[in-house]
């Protein structure tokens, strides 16, 4: 057969995923402060794009740019601040009167009736009548480290330079509990010491206060602050020595490597419980971070349900149209100059179209989660409905991979509490009875209700909580039982009981 050149034409359809798609995906899994940031790198680097200052202004530049593509800033507000003939020192000067008194008037309520715009710069400061402009964070007192806190400790107890070396060295290998995460051995060889100087600077480091600090056990922790109140007596080592059968709650083992009666062992427990494992938690390592909701829900007028979003989650980005148009008329029509131009239009609008897209997409999950959690919202967590990404998905005609990426690390504020969109997510458990299947979370729920409820004398096994569950209609096998059991870092019924024996005799001694 001979070959042959040939023209063929040949249409075909398919999908390709552009750079803007794939941040468009991004952004639905963002957080808002990962958003936030990305969106502050966004403006850093497009000069079309701009912050909305407030929501005011931000109402403003809505009206005027329609679906938040165009902006148009106002800047009449600033104008008389810059003026070519006077400084802006000068300026100031004239705008605020040097006395004092008037600017800072002892009484909040007596300010000069001919300064209106220092009435609204007064109620912007610490103090003031309006705490939008000052965050309370800012004045709260830095925390002291448990590594400062030693730091200060180690000049009164060691003399020598030398020492004080080691001392610091071992400090810095300490972890947010208090615990000595290094091998002295090799800590010795690192510094060119001798491992009994490394041993000698330790002991010394363990009576540094808090108590228990710079243990390498818990074992360990827990005798040195014994040794501190001078109770780590042979009875109380041979019950430190033995903490695996104290976790199982083997009294009567205890009791004969202790050599003690039961009184004497109800004590000595007593005495355990009141010692701190973890010396190093009471100091700050790091700053808390307050969860902000991204979904709000609350009752509405009409009985029903009303899903909003939270706005201070919500990112306020416009686009500048009047800086554009003004910069092009200047710019040639051909060249690098107008091409960047169009490309950071194009970025911009883009952008503001993905975060509005973002912002329907979560509003459409959350509104959806609602209406199939009613009962959740309204009787509590027994009343929680299983649940999964494909009955939400075909519920709002979306693929499961987009509410997937939604519902990560997003969080929905409900008058139940504040949850994670994930936890409304539970597998289904059949009913014993043909009827409606129950919600795993909630399942876990009831057990963990039923085992805090029950006596001493009538510690429920697995197999009476399965017995328990399916005469409420939860058909349950006795392992899922005990799965849901261990996650909840319940014991089982035998340390159970004989934990629920020793605190009822603790407490009536």
């Amino acid at each position: 057969m001979a070959l042959s050149a040939s023209l063929l034409l040949r249409q075909s359809q398919s999908l390709v995923m552009t750079p803007q798609l794939m941040q468009s995906i991004q952004l639905l899994q963002m957080t808002h402060l990962e958003l936030n940031q990305f969106i502050a790198q966004e403006v850093e680097k497009n000069p079309l794009l701009e912050f909305s200052p407030n929501d005011s202004e931000a109402g403003s530049h809505e009206d005027s740019a329609g679906d938040g593509e165009q902006a148009q800033p106002d800047a009449a507000g600033d104008a008389d601040w810059f003026d070519t003939g006077t400084s802006n020192s000068e300026q100031l000067a004239d705008r605020l009167d040097a006395n004092f008194e008037n600017v800072f008037p002892d009484d909040v309520g007596e300010r000069r009736p001919d300064a209106p715009e220092l009435m609204g710069q007064w109620k912007s400061m610490p103090g003031g009548e309006s705490a939008d402009g000052y965050d309370l964070e800012d004045f709260v007192a830095s925390t002291l480290s448990l590594r400062e806190h030693l730091v200060q400790q180690i000049p009164l107890l060691i003399s020598r330079e030398k020492e004080r070396l080691i001392a610091q060295n071992l400090v810095d290998q300490l972890d947010e509990n208090g615990y000595l995460q290094a091998d002295l051995t090799e800590a010795a060889e690192r510094l060119g010491v001798a491992p009994d100087e490394v041993e000698t600077v330790l002991c010394a480091l363990q009576t540094l206060d808090p108590p228990g600090v710079f243990a390498r056990s818990l074992a360990e922790c827990l005798a040195i602050q014994l040794k501190q109140k001078d109770r780590f007596d042979p009875a109380m080592q041979a019950l430190i020595a033995h903490l695996d059968l104290l976790a199982k709650r083997d009294f009567a083992s205890l009791k004969r490597l202790c050599e003690v009666d039961e009184e004497d062992l109800l004590d000595m427990l007593s005495e355990i419980r009141e010692l701190n494992p973890r010396p190093g938690s009471a100091f700050e390592t790091s700053g808390y971070e307050a969860i902000l909701p991204d979904i709000v829900v609350r009752r509405g007028s009409d009985g029903g349900w009303l899903v909003e979003l939270n706005p201070d989650t919500l990112p306020r980005v416009l686009v500048n149209q009047t800086y554009f148009q003004s910069v092009s008329k200047n710019a040639p029509r051909q060249g690098e100059d107008q091409n960047f131009l169009s490309e950071c239009l194009q970025n911009a609008n883009w952008l503001t179209r993905s975060l509005d897209q973002r912002a329907k997409t979560i509003m459409k999950v959350a509104t959806e989660i609602v209406r199939q959690q009613d009962a959740f919202l309204q009787h509590g967590v027994d009343h929680l409905r299983p649940l999964n990404l494909k009955t939400i998905a075909e519920a709002i005609k979306m693929h499961e991979s987009t509410v997937s990426r939604v519902t990560s690390n997003k969080y929905m504020l409900t008058p139940r509490g504040l949850f994670e969109l994930k936890y409304f997510f539970t597998v289904s458990i059949g009913s014993a009875e043909g009827g409606d299947s129950h919600s795993a979370e909630a399942v876990r729920h009831r057990i963990r209700q039923m085992i805090a409820q029950e006596l001493p004398e009538a510690v429920l096994s697995d197999d009476d909580i399965v017995e328990s569950l399916k005469s409420a209609g939860i058909d349950i096998a006795r392992r899922t039982v005990a799965k849901y059991r261990e996650a909840m870092n319940i014991p089982s019924s035998v340390q159970r009981r004989r934990e629920k024996r020793a605190m009822a005799k603790v407490s009536t001694g």
